[in-house]
């Protein structure tokens, strides 16, 4: 099993930059797919964008591509959000995923371990 603790949500006005960090525990880090989604107040958890064992693949929604950036450091065992030009409509919880299927999936239910969420918000 893999442990997964989420830091670096806040308040941002729109246009500005947040960074999130996932911290994980437990299992060999570089043997999971990692992802990030997210899920607004009201609607369906959604998919962000994900990386592969490695860090040599990724692949991000259309909503946030161009915006976002998703990287891996298998040494110290995180994987982090980088989110620019942020808008109101990014405002939601952020979570962290791992799933220890080989591909990278957009989908919810092929993740086992999540973390606990992390808020964004950010002000128009």
């Amino acid at each position: 099993q893999v442990q997964l603790v989420e830091s670096g949500g806040g308040l941002v006005q729109a246009g500005g930059s947040l960074r999130l960090s996932c911290a994980a525990s437990g299992r060999t880090f570089s043997s999971y797919v990692m992802a990030w989604f997210r899920q607004a107040p009201g609607k369906e958890r959604e998919f962000v964008g994900v990386i592969s064992r490695s860090g040599g693949s990724k692949s991000y929604a259309d909503s946030v591509k161009g915006r976002v950036t998703i990287s891996r450091d298998n040494a110290k065992n995180t994987v982090s959000l980088q989110m620019n030009s942020l808008k109101p409509e990014d405002t939601a919880v952020y979570y962290c995923a791992a799933t220890d299927r080989a591909w990278m999936s957009s989908r919810t239910n092929d993740y086992a371990y999540w973390g606990q969420g992390t808020q964004v918000t950010v002000s128009s």
